[in-house]
Parts: structure tokens; sequence; C-alpha cells
């Protein structure tokens, strides 16, 4: 890299290790295991809202409450896979990930399906920060790294299409709980392959585990988001403002704890570098306008286009056809041309697909919107290829956990600002749809509510209810894309300045 870390990096072994290949599958299997939950959720989400009657803000909450915990803890705990051992944290994490997805599938309240997607992102945390930080301890040439993250990444875009086609497949045959439950199997298997096939790393000399910086971090994270998701749902108000000024408050005493520790747990000099800082910024940009936009696409194609779980989960496969394809020559490509001209162009590929969704309306055909996923999805796999290689590439490899846990949190924080501000975007127009006398509140809440609501009202009622409601989620969809159309160009204007002259290493 041409940005320099000011941190003094002992000479790696460049000897190829043994096995590295085969290590990978276990790793991938851990980013599958997560890429799979999060895509299936968006279609069970309508039948969550079905059975447990949530709330608008409980339903925004089921979706985002996991993103809020994960960006809180992945610091936390990519600095404690760091001193305790990765591969350590990553089997016991996965081991918790796959036992509390048994919570998820029969949780019966919103309450219960809240506090137990919290439990998830506590047992999410461990996973992704683990896998990145081992990808980069096991592939010491430049080359071999940037293919294994392609790997890695295209792996992740595989489990965005696996899994709504596998719940899609569970929703039509089972309870919407079943779509958890396919986090055993692939959890078992990594456990019991991953004692055998992964190596142990940790940082040779690592500090302490500083619990007051964990505290501070998930409290200034949890904090800022809350504040964020409050003031997009109900405007400003005492209770945003007090969680905005508790976590800025303690983000900015993490901040300088950080500063004044030996050890940190973050080492805060990583961000003087302008690439890191840049691929940073860049992944937290495109996630925050993507997340609002999909977690609302599996009901826009179910509940307003009428298709079956199964039939959604096909129609979201361009995506994760153009993400797999674009990561794995994404390495290359940066090589041949520059980072930043890759990054930048995969991001303002995806804003102008946003864009082209703001006129999609309730009968909208199938071309535009599989033409746009498509064009989403290799913007993203060329984009999110190259900044994870760039961030991981900018580090001693001492430091890999840190630096990975950065990337993912701000991939999580993206994801969780994304669904508060631009669901709210959605969920606030959707509440003003002009509705026919006899139509209960509860239909307000979400276009979810107001199908199950449609079921015990008289026919003459329900198909205009129904009509305006769709026409109103639509209208709240259409304004989001548009919004994220706009976050993804201006990333993309980032991109290209804060990423120029950084380049790939081509030698070990």
């Amino acid at each position: 890299m041409t940005s320099a870390i000011p941190t003094a990096a002992p000479a790696e072994d460049t000897a190829p290790r043994p096995g590295r290949w085969l290590a990978l599958s276990v790793l991938v299997l851990a980013v599958l295991l997560v890429a799979v939950d999060a895509t299936v959720l968006g279609l069970a989400t309508p039948y969550i809202s079905e059975d447990l009657a949530p709330t608008g803000s409980q339903l925004l909450w089921i979706g985002d409450v996991y993103s809020f915990v994960l960006a809180g803890l992945l610091v936390s705990m990519g600095s404690l896979g760091d001193r305790i051992g990765r591969k350590r944290i990553l089997l016991y994490g996965a081991a918790a990930f796959g036992l509390i997805s048994v919570l998820n599938a029969y949780a019966h309240t919103p309450e219960v399906m809240i506090a137990a997607r919290a439990l998830l992102g506590v047992a999410g945390a461990t996973l992704m920060p683990a896998t990145l930080a081992l990808i980069r301890n096991l592939f010491h040439d430049p080359r071999e790294r940037s293919l294994a993250i392609g790997i890695w990444g295209a792996t992740a875009s595989a489990g965005t299409a696996v899994g709504p086609i596998l719940g899609g497949l569970l929703l039509e045959h089972f309870w919407w709980g079943s779509v958890f439950l396919i986090n055993l199997p692939v959890m078992a298997v990594l456990v019991l392959v991953g004692v055998k096939l992964l190596p142990e790393s940790r940082t040779p000399e690592p500090g302490p585990w500083d619990l007051t910086s964990v505290a501070l971090s998930l409290a200034g994270m949890i904090g800022v988001v809350y504040a964020v998701k409050e003031t997009a749902s109900h405007g400003t108000g005492a209770a945003a403002l007090a969680a905005g000024l508790l976590g800025a408050t303690a983000l900015y005493l993490f901040v300088r704890r950080q500063l004044s520790l030996p050890k940190p747990l973050l080492d805060m000099r990583l961000f003087r570098s302008r690439g890191f800082s840049g691929a940073v910024l860049a992944d937290l940009l495109t996630i925050l306008g993507l997340s609002g936009l999909v977690f609302f696409l599996s009901q826009y194609l179910q509940l307003v286009q009428g298709r079956r779980p199964f039939e959604a989960g096909l129609a979201e496969l361009p995506a994760a056809i153009g993400a797999v394809a674009a990561g794995l020559v994404a390495g290359r490509t940066a090589r041949r041309f520059s980072v930043r001209s890759v990054v930048a162009g995969g991001l303002a590929a995806i804003g102008l697909a946003l864009a082209a969704l703001t006129v999609i309306g309730q009968s909208t055909g199938y071309p535009l919107l599989g033409t746009a996923l498509l064009v989403v999805g290799a913007g993203a796999g060329f984009s999110f290829t190259v900044t994870a290689d760039v961030i991981l590439s900018s580090v001693p490899k001492e430091q890999a956990g840190a630096a990975s846990a950065v990337s993912e949190t701000a991939y999580e924080l993206g994801a969780a600002l994304g669904i508060a501000v631009l669901g709210s975007i959605v969920t606030g127009v959707y509440r003003g749809f002009p509705a026919p006398q006899g139509t209960p509140p509860t239909a307000h809440e979400s276009l979810g509510s107001a199908v199950e609501a449609a079921t015990h009202m008289p026919p003459a009622t329900a198909e205009p209810m129904l009509e305006a409601a769709r026409e109103a989620f639509v209208n709240g969809l259409t304004l989001a894309a548009g919004t994220g159309a706009a976050v993804l160009l201006m990333a993309s204007a980032a991109a290209w300045l804060m990423l120029k002259n950084e380049r790939l290493d081509n030698t070990p």
C-alpha cells in the first residue's frame, strides 16, 4: 500500500501455509451463516407480522436490533479474538449463533423476538472479524489474499441468494421459525471441521482486554444509532437528544481512552491512513444506502406484487450473481486499473441502479427489477472486495482482528442506520395512506398488518384499503430508493477523492 500506518510491523513469514485453502472453506461457512440469516429475515417479515402482530416500531426493531448490537460489539470482539485466539472465538461464537437461532425460531411475542435478535447480534459479533483476520494470517501472498477475500465476499453474496431461495421453500411448507433453524447444520459443520482445519492465531503481546473501553464502545454505538432511528421515525424529541448526547459522549471518551492506553482496544492511529479511512467510509455509506431498501424489497415482491416466498427469493437472485462474479475478479481489476476507479465505479453503478428503482410501481415488470438488482450486486461485489483488501493490507497481521472489526463495524453501523433512516422513510410515507371507513388502526402500522387486517374485513372495504396501502408503500419505497441513490453517488465521489494513489500490493 502507498499509505503507511504508523505502527511498526514485524517481518512476516511469507512461506505459503499448507492447507490454507481448506481452512478458507471453513471460514466461508461462517460468512454463509451470517449472510443467510440476514436475508431470510426479510422474507419472513410478513409472516412474523401476521403471527406476532408487532407494531411498526417493533417491526423496525426486529429488523435492526441485530445490527445495533453487532455494531456496538464488533470492535470489542475483534480485539478479544486478537487476545484469546481468533480460532477460539470464531468456534465459540458459531456454536452460540446456532443455539440462539433456536430462540429466534420459537419466539412467541415481538418482545422475545427483539431480545433474541439482540442476543444473536452478540454471537454474530464474534464471527466476521475473526474470519477476515484469519484470512490475513493464512494468506501472506497479496495476490492469493486478494483471491481469498474475493471468495470470502462471493460466499457472502451467495448466501444472499441461498437465503431467500431456501427460506422461500421453507416458508411455503413450514412456519416462519424454520428459516432460523437452517443455521444449525451450518454451525455444526463449521465447528466440527474448524476444530481440525483452522490454525490458531493471536497477537503476541496484546495487553489486557479493557472492559471500560468495551462498555464505552457499546454505549456509544447503540446511543448514536438509537438517536438517529428515533429522530427519523418521530422527529427530534427528548429521548432522541438524550440518547444521541449519551452516545456521542461515550464515543468521545472511547477515543480519548484508546489514545491514552499503551495497548488499546482499537489503535486509533489506523485512521491516519487515508486509504484505510476511505475504505471504511465507502463501506459505511454503501450499506447505509442499500440496507433500508433491501429490507423492504422482499415485502414489495410478496405483499405488493403477490409473489410466493420462493418466487420472491428467486427474483432477488441477480444481485447475488452479480456480486459473486464481480467479487472474484475485483482484485485483478483493481491491480490492472486502480483501487479508486474500481471502488468509485462500483458505488456509482449501485447509485444509478437505485435511481432506476425510483420509477417502479405496483405492477412494474421484472426486467427492470432484475437488471437493477444485477447492477447493484456487481457494484457491491467490486466495491466491498477491494475495500476489504485495502483495509487488511493496510495493517500488520497482528492488528488484523482490530482492522477487520472496524471494517465490519462500518458495515453493521451502515446497516443499522440504513434500516433506521430509509426504513423510517418508507414507514412514515406508508402510515399516512388514505383508508376507507372501517379500516382498523393496526393497518397503518405496516403493510403486513394491512394484509392481515384485510382478511377480517368485508371485500368492499378490504380491496380499496389494500390498494391504498400498497400505493403508499410503493411511494415510500421509491422515495427511499432515491435517497439511497443520492447517498451512493456521494459515497462514490468520496471514494474517488480519498482512495487517490491507493494500490494493492503485487508482491509478498
